[in-house]
């Protein structure tokens, strides 16, 4: 199988040997495998890479598993197996009420969770829906590729870098949510949970038609910002 066909998993954990097993065993297995010791190193991975499938540890020091998976779940639904020493049913069932797709208690046979994400890898969609290259958002079209926003007769609009980063995250992940925070860590550069909010009320007073009652660049309350181009809105309400 050739690497563009290997799916890609991501093994976060803060046990370095056992971190290490799994990767060499998981590339045996013909998958493609990256590796994180912490929630941060987790989402430096996933802001490079996109995964087929995450492997997460509970316990961890700092931010646990479970407090990383519900942060996932807002902006996420690649699949997750849980990794956990603890014997409580309880934990279990929490971190299937979050949002995990199956687990499986330490100590494990590595054939058994090789057979888990092989079950689970079978439920997903067997292939991406292929991206569009251009958004129809209102008064404007952003092109993915060229990162250009132009008018639907063709013109430029101006954007800043900043405000251009910022539509170009929403529109690759068109639909899901993104928290202020989560956009001004992607983003970088200074930028704060209040900055991409004025970042927002311009790039809306570019693409909207009515800046005040925004129809494309939506605010969904208490919990972030998404993206919902023009087929978006369609797909929803036919």
């Amino acid at each position: 199988m050739s690497d563009m066909q290997k799916k890609h998993i991501l093994v976060v954990d803060d046990d370095t040997r056992l971190r290490s097993l799994l990767q060499r065993f998981l590339l045996k297995s013909d998958f493609l495998v990256s590796s994180a010791k912490n929630a941060n190193e987790a989402r430096a991975r996933l802001a490079q890479y996109e995964f087929d499938l995450i492997i997460l540890d509970i316990m961890m020091p700092e931010e646990s598993g479970l407090e990383f998976l519900q942060k996932l779940r807002q902006e996420s639904d690649v699949p997750v197996i849980l990794l956990t020493a603890m014997g409580e049913t309880a934990d279990r069932i929490a971190g299937l009420e979050i949002g995990a797709d199956d687990y499986l208690p330490k100590p494990f046979e590595p054939q058994e969770l090789i057979l888990r994400i092989k079950n689970i890898l079978r439920r997903a969609p067997a292939q991406k829906l292929a991206a569009p290259e251009t958004l129809s958002l209102g008064l404007c079209v952003y092109n993915l590729t060229t990162k250009e926003l132009l008018t639907k007769q063709g013109q430029v609009v101006h954007i800043t870098p900043v405000e251009q980063a910022l539509l170009s995250v929403l529109a690759q992940k068109f639909g899901q949510v993104f928290s202020r925070e989560r956009l001004a860590e992607l983003l970088g550069a200074g930028q704060s949970p209040r900055s991409i909010d004025v970042q927002i009320t311009r790039l809306r007073k570019k693409i909207e038609k009515d800046s005040k009652n925004p129809r494309f660049l939506q605010t969904v309350r208490g919990k972030g910002y998404m993206l919902l181009p023009e087929f978006f809105h369609f797909e929803m309400f036919c």
